[in-house]
């Protein structure tokens, strides 16, 4: 985990030096003027966010069987993302924090837990599935193979790390190998799985990754969240006077998200995602100016977006330490699995 930070740190300069050579070469003056032209209306981009985030959600909301609402999860999945892309924190930072906010709700540590790994996994099936889109719509519109080539090696090459990953849960007991490794390496107050018994993880893993159809549906509701994602690239672009394809902008988002996902020792993708931008607009007609100024309007998206989810994060964690949104924690609820009955306050309301 330090050594990832480390590459993530060392990775920073280089991706803020790239995003301001990127800047300076295309010149401010016109940046800002493509940027004006479009308005305020700009700023619709970051409520619209919210949608795709929602489909991501439900797939989430499926997974842990229905054991929290909807708006919660929603909720969660903003913070977990804002995590990820903003913070200087290893790549599971945010899934980390995501983990920790929904046992407010659910009190199952390893449900919660499996539900989360079972979703990174879904997501990475989704990354290169939409990726494996963007190329082919690219290649289709552009005719140029050499970009078939180069990201179709780069997409096989990445590809034998989340089978082999996939193929370790599937086997199960991972977790409660990692547990006693642990247990002898650092003795037995070297926990690294915060309390929660893995051979219980291993077995809430097992029976999510058997349930094919529930996969399928998680895998679907999270690829149309990337599709109604891909809108915000056809949107800003039609703000920015420099209209493309719906086909068009999902090859330009499909492809964004490899790369950013393939430099993941860049935090947030800094630089790397936004010269991505500017090449792959590029090849449908969109000229430099216009490109680097969808780069920089999904970057200020971004921050909009995340730093409000942080900001509604410390609040909650505030009101939940002083008592403002009342009893609602699942520190204080037994465990539940799905089909037994919902844990109840002392008035029998339930808490779900």
């Amino acid at each position: 985990m330090k050594g990832l930070q480390w590459l993530q740190w060392a990775g920073l300069p280089l991706g803020i030096a790239l995003l301001i050579g990127l800047v300076l070469h295309a010149g401010v003056g016109d940046l800002m003027q493509v940027i004006g032209q479009a308005g305020f209306a700009l700023l619709w981009l970051v409520p619209f966010h919210a949608l795709p985030l929602l489909l991501d959600a439900y797939a989430w909301h499926l997974l842990l069987g229905k054991r929290a609402s909807l708006v919660f999860l929603w909720w969660v999945a903003t913070v977990r993302e804002a995590v990820s892309r903003l913070l200087p924190v290893a790549g599971i930072g945010g899934e980390i924090v995501g983990i920790r906010l929904a046992r407010w709700r659910v009190a199952d540590a390893s449900g919660v837990s499996a539900s989360v790994i079972v979703e990174v996994m879904v997501t990475m099936a989704v990354q290169y599935a939409f990726s494996a889109l963007g190329l082919v719509l690219i290649v289709a519109s552009t005719h140029q193979a050499d970009v078939l080539r180069t990201v179709g090696v780069a997409l096989l090459l990445s590809l034998p790390l989340p089978v082999i990953a996939v193929v370790l849960v599937r086997r199960g007991g991972v977790f409660h190998a990692i547990e006693r490794w642990a247990g002898q390496l650092l003795g037995p107050s070297g926990s690294v799985l915060q309390g929660m018994d893995g051979r219980q993880l291993d077995a809430d893993l097992d029976a999510l990754m058997s349930r094919a159809g529930l996969l399928l549906r998680a895998f679907v509701w999270q690829l149309s969240g990337y599709l109604l994602g891909a809108v915000e690239t056809w949107w800003a672009l039609d703000l920015l006077g420099h209209p493309v394809s719906l086909a068009g902008a999902l090859a330009i988002e499909g492809l964004t998200q490899a790369v950013r996902h393939a430099a993941f020792f860049v935090p947030a993708g800094v630089g790397v995602q936004d010269a991505a931008v500017v090449l792959l607009a590029q090849m449908f007609g969109v000229d430099r100016e216009v490109g680097l100024s969808l780069a920089l309007v999904k970057r200020m998206r971004e921050i909009l977006f995340g730093c409000t989810a942080l900001l509604s994060w410390q609040v909650a964690e505030v009101g939940r330490r002083w008592g403002w949104f009342g009893d609602v924690t699942a520190a204080r609820h037994q465990p539940t699995r799905p089909g037994h009955p919902h844990p109840r306050s002392e008035d029998g309301a339930s808490l779900h």
